[in-house]
């Protein structure tokens, strides 16, 4: 029988070995909470995919994007489901399609033309602000982190007014005019009255005049031990292409750049030059180990032929930004996660709509991701699994303009879908003479993009390819059908 003394060492020895444990699971949870890591988000506005050192461009010069693709996963075979920026920033918000959230134009009824012609700011504002429900009323990124322990600050591009209207706890963007901004952000009333032009307002001042905000922001966070979130979209290199005569001059005797490429790249390299501050920041004030960098572009832009009256300024190609097509919809998506995901080169077709799931897994929040549309890509980033080679990604286009909220079927003008080498877009809504909005298209058109990267011939009456083509229909309508919409 044992003695006493043996009884209360053998207590002593348990109570310790509770403590112990329990002090380990507080420690664990700690830790749990620590490794949330930090998200920088990097968006460039209006940006061919090609236009990159890393993406096969050699003569612009972007060396910090391209260092940072180096350490990334990098998607080169990236798309976006639409090819204008306020519904594709609003898939980067939200993880869905433009018709699911309603969000699939630049300007809510009635438009960007008819809030011009309004002579009073304040019904303007509540014109332009019943879009924002929109917005408000969706689970976004910003929102789901911010009520799991996140600070989360919206800087430069941002279409849904105050930036507490899509859950961010800090922001730039306030829905107010800025006076004396000449670069964009302001929209000026019939009769001269300044408002916001909803795109971003003071927010667009991020990378144009200064970064001081994201700085501020993250040394705040570091210092309380904070996990955050920077939504960094500066006005670039989106027009005007008004660079510091510095960017001009890296390409202004290159005999190999067009000239109405000047301006654009001048603005690319400005683009790039910030890119490279907000990275090195990060470096120095935070853990790389615990801060994922994400890089994608909000719809391309490609320089056309007809001059502009800002300096060496042209106005973009038809088949660029807006468009069904390569130019407009393509974008390379980069994500570094410093230990956790693998530098390599990722072929399998993805697309922006699976960055809010990616971001949201990093973060550990795997319910809300498990209902979005779109795929975690984490698994192939950190090199334990593979993509599909078979997938299908999809996408609309929409008039920059809508006539009424919450109906898309009535105002698609173009759905598409690629798959392998072949894509399919489809066309809808046509007017009395037959031409859907801007008129991409005469009808439904096929390409195979391994052949004809540039979308020249139409297959869609191909016998070779009847029976691609009826898959593709098939999967496009189960997808998403306007004409079945209830």
């Amino acid at each position: 029988m044992p003695r006493l003394t043996e009884l209360r060492f053998c207590g002593l020895t348990i109570y310790l070995l509770f403590l112990f444990c329990l002090l380990t699971c507080c420690q664990t949870g700690v830790s749990e909470a620590a490794r949330q890591p930090n998200i920088v988000m990097i968006i460039s506005d209006d940006q061919t995919f090609r236009d990159f050192g890393f993406m096969g461009n050699q003569e612009i010069q972007t060396p910090h994007i391209d260092r940072l693709a180096q350490q990334s996963a990098r998607y080169v075979n990236g798309y976006l489901p639409t090819s204008v920026c306020s519904p594709s920033l609003a898939t980067l918000l939200t993880g869905l399609y433009p018709h699911q959230s309603g969000i699939h134009y630049n300007h809510p009824p009635p438009g960007n033309s008819a809030f011009n012609k309004m002579t009073s700011r304040r019904e303007y504002e509540s014109t332009r602000s019943q879009a924002f429900q929109l917005i408000q009323n969706v689970a976004t990124l910003p929102r789901i982190l911010a009520a799991n322990g996140y600070r989360c600050l919206q800087t430069g591009k941002f279409w849904e007014g105050h930036y507490r209207n899509a859950g961010f706890t800090e922001g730039m963007t306030i829905f107010e005019p800025v006076p004396g901004q000449s670069f964009g952000g302001n929209r000026k009333l019939a009769n001269g009255t300044l408002a916001a032009h909803g795109n971003g307002d003071w927010g667009l001042k991020i990378g144009r005049e200064t970064m001081q905000p994201i700085y501020d922001f993250v040394k705040d966070c570091e210092q309380k031990s904070t996990p955050w979130l920077v939504w960094y979209a500066p006005y670039l290199p989106h027009q005007p292409h008004d660079s510091p005569r510095k960017y001009f001059d890296l390409y202004r005797n290159n005999p190999r750049v067009a000239k109405n490429e000047i301006a654009y790249y001048a603005s690319c390299s400005q683009f790039d030059e910030t890119v490279g501050e907000l990275v090195q920041f990060v470096e120095q004030e935070a853990d790389s180990e615990n801060t994922l960098f994400l890089f994608v572009i909000d719809n391309g832009w490609t320089p056309g032929e007809k001059p502009m009256k800002p300096r060496e300024n042209f106005h973009h190609t038809k088949a660029s930004k807006r468009s069904p097509f390569e130019d407009g919809l393509r974008s390379p998506i980069l994500i570094r996660w410093d230990g956790h995901t693998k530098p390599a080169t990722h072929t399998a077709l993805v697309s922006s709509i699976d960055i809010v799931p990616t971001l949201l897994h990093a973060a550990g929040q795997e319910k809300p991701a498990a209902k979005l549309p779109g795929v975690n890509l984490l698994p192939s980033a950190q090199g334990e699994a593979g993509l599909p080679e078979d997938r299908a990604v999809y996408g609309e286009v929409f008039p920059g303009d809508a006539t009424a909220l919450k109906q898309p079927e009535r105002e698609v003008a173009h759905r598409w879908i690629r798959k392998g080498n072949l894509k399919l877009i489809t066309s809808h809504n046509p007017n009395a003479q037959g031409k859907t909005w801007n008129n991409y298209t005469s009808g439904d058109v096929l390409f195979d993009l391994e052949d004809d990267p540039g979308e020249t011939k139409n297959l869609i009456n191909d016998s070779d390819s009847a029976e691609s083509l009826a898959e593709l229909r098939r999967l496009l309508d189960a997808w998403w059908n306007p004409a079945k919409a209830d």
